[in-house]
C-alpha cells in the first residue's frame, strides 16, 4: 500500500500564487471586454471597437482611469455600470489578494496555504482568510457609503442635481475614488469643482485612504481601539513606514506643485490662495495613483510634469488600491541610501533593522518598473510624433495605474495602446506577484563562496 504524503495536498493559491492572481485579473479584463464591446454598452447603440472596449476594461479592472473615449458620453447606463462593476472587482480583488500574499509570506506564518482542517497552527488557514475578506468588504462599505453621501449631498444642495442624479454621481465618484480608479462622468474630470472643498477633499480622503492599504488600515482600527484601554500604540514597522512617508510626500507634493504653478494662469494662476493650495493639495493626492484632476494637466509646466512623474511611480502603500512601486518600497531604498552614505553596516528606521532581503527585493521592483518604463517610452516614440515629456507622463501614468493625462491618451495608434494596456496589467500586478514570487522562492544557502568586491562607481 502506497505511504501517503506526509503533506497535504497544496491549494492553487499555494502552489502558484502569482498565477492564480494574474489568470484572476485576466480572466475579469476578459469579460469587461466583451461586455463592453457589445452595442448596449454604447450610447449610440453601435459595437465598440476591441481596442476601445479592451483598454477601458483593463483601464478599470486595474484602477488606473485611463481613457480612450469619454466616460460620461460615449458609454450608455449599462456601459459605465459594467465599468463601475469592474472598478469595484479591481480594487476588491487586488486588496484581498494582495492582503491573503502579504499573510502568505510573512514570517509569522509557514509558507503554506492549507484551507483544510488539518492546517498547521501557524499556518494560514480558513479564519485568517475570512478575517480578510470581511475586513475588505468591510472597509470598502463603510468608505464608500460615507464619501458617496457626501458627495450625493453636495451635488444635489449645491449644484442643483436632482435625487437620482446626484445619488449617481456621488457614488461613482465614490467608488471610483476609493478604488484610485479615477474614472469620472465628466470630460473635464473635476475641474469644475476646483474651488469646492466638498466635493475635492471628500473625493482626495477615500484615495489616501484606498492608497494606504488594507493592513495599515487594520491595524490602525485594531490599535485605535486598543488605545482607549493601554493608552499605548504600537504600530508595525510596515505601518509607521507607511504613514511617515505617506505623509512627507503629500506634503512635498503640495509643496511643489503650488511653488511651480503659482503664477501659471492655466492652473493655479487663475485662482485666489485658498483655493491654490487647495488644488495643490488635490493634485499630490492624486498623483497617489487616484487619475481624477481638479487643473489641467496639459497646461502645466514640464518641471510639474516630471515632478508628477516621480511621484506617480512612487505610488501609495501595499496591499491596497493604489499602484506604483509603493512607498514601503521608496523608504526602504531610502534609508538603505542614508545608511551607505553615512559608512553605517546595517539600515534602521524607526528602532528596526532592515532585513537585507528586503533592500534586494525593493532594488529588484524599482529597477525592473524604471527598466520597463524606459522600454515602453522608446517604443511609444518610435511609433508616434508626440513630445518626449508627454509620453513619458503617459507612461509612468499607465504603470503606475494613476491615470492622470496631457490629453494624448487617444492619440496613440492601436498599438500605442496595446502598450498601454500591458503597462497597466503588469504595472497593477507586477510589484504585488513579483514580491510574493521572490519571497516563496527564498532558500538557504548550505555554503558561501569566497567574497570580492568589484569597482563601483
Amino acid at each position: 500500500m502506497a505511504r501517503r504524503s506526509a503533506h497535504p495536498r497544496r491549494s492553487l493559491l499555494t502552489a502558484h500564487p502569482a498565477r492564480t492572481v494574474v489568470l484572476a485579473f485576466a480572466a475579469a479584463i476578459a469579460l469587461g471586454t466583451g461586455l463592453l464591446a457589445l452595442p448596449l454598452a454604447a450610447e449610440d447603440g453601435t459595437a465598440t471597437g476591441l481596442v476601445t472596449a479592451l483598454f477601458t476594461s483593463t483601464s478599470a479592472v486595474c484602477v488606473t482611469g485611463l481613457a480612450v473615449v469619454d466616460t460620461g458620453t460615449y458609454w450608455s447606463g449599462f456601459g459605465e455600470g459594467v465599468i463601475l462593476a469592474l472598478i469595484q472587482i479591481g480594487g476588491f480583488g487586488i486588496m484581498t489578494m494582495a492582503s491573503l500574499l502579504a499573510l502568505l509570506v510573512s514570517g509569522k506564518l509557514r509558507l503554506r496555504l492549507q484551507l483544510t482542517a488539518q492546517a498547521e497552527t501557524k499556518s494560514l488557514d480558513i479564519g485568517d482568510v475570512r478575517r480578510v475578506l470581511l475586513g475588505v468588504a468591510g472597509t470598502t462599505l463603510i468608505v464608500e457609503l460615507a464619501v458617496g453621501a457626501v458627495l450625493s449631498l453636495r451635488f444635489r444642495f449645491g449644484y442643483g442635481d436632482s435625487i437620482g442624479e446626484a445619488v449617481y454621481l456621488g457614488y461613482f465618484h465614490a467608488v471610483s475614488a476609493f478604488n484610485n480608479a479615477g474614472f469620472g462622468l465628466h470630460a473635464d474630470s473635476l475641474t469644475r469643482y476646483a474651488q469646492d472643498p466638498w466635493v475635492t477633499l471628500p473625493i482626495a480622503v477615500a484615495v489616501i485612504l484606498g492608497g494606504l492599504g488594507f493592513p495599515v488600515l487594520l491595524e490602525l482600527l485594531r490599535h485605535r481601539n486598543r488605545h482607549r484601554t493601554t493608552g499605548r500604540r504600537n504600530w508595525t514597522l510596515h505601518t509607521r513606514l507607511t504613514l511617515v512617508t505617506t505623509v512627507v510626500l503629500l506634503a512635498l507634493g503640495t509643496l511643489l506643485t503650488c511653488l511651480l504653478e503659482w503664477t501659471n494662469p492655466a492652473t493655479l494662476g487663475s485662482h485666489d490662495w485658498p483655493a491654490k493650495l487647495l488644488n495643490g493639495f488635490f493634485h499630490s493626492a492624486m498623483t497617489r495613483t487616484a487619475g481624477f484632476n481638479s487643473l489641467d494637466i496639459g497646461a502645466m509646466h514640464a518641471s510639474t510634469l516630471l515632478m508628477t512623474c516621480m511621484l506617480m511611480f512612487v505610488g501609495g502603500g501595499s496591499a491596497g488600491t493604489a499602484g506604483g512601486i509603493k512607498v514601503t518600497t521608496f523608504a526602504v531604498l531610502a534609508v538603505a541610501i542614508i545608511a551607505e552614505v553615512r559608512g553605517e553596516p546595517n539600515s534602521t528606521v524607526l528602532g528596526r533593522r532592515l532585513a537585507p532581503h528586503s533592500l534586494r527585493q525593493a532594488l529588484t521592483v524599482v529597477l525592473l518598473g524604471v527598466g520597463l518604463v524606459m522600454a515602453a517610452t522608446l517604443a511609444l516614440l518610435s511609433m508616434t510624433s508626440l513630445p518626449l515629456d508627454g509620453v513619458l507622463f503617459e507612461v509612468v501614468s499607465a504603470f503606475a495605474t494613476v491615470g492622470l493625462s496631457t490629453g494624448i491618451t487617444a492619440d496613440f495608434p492601436d498599438a500605442g495602446q496595446l502598450i498601454l494596456v500591458l503597462l497597466m496589467f503588469i504595472g497593477r500586478l507586477g510589484p504585488v506577484t513579483l514580491v510574493s514570487a521572490l519571497a516563496l522562492r527564498e532558500r538557504v544557502r548550505r555554503y558561501e563562496l569566497p567574497e570580492e568586491r568589484p569597482v563601483i562607481g
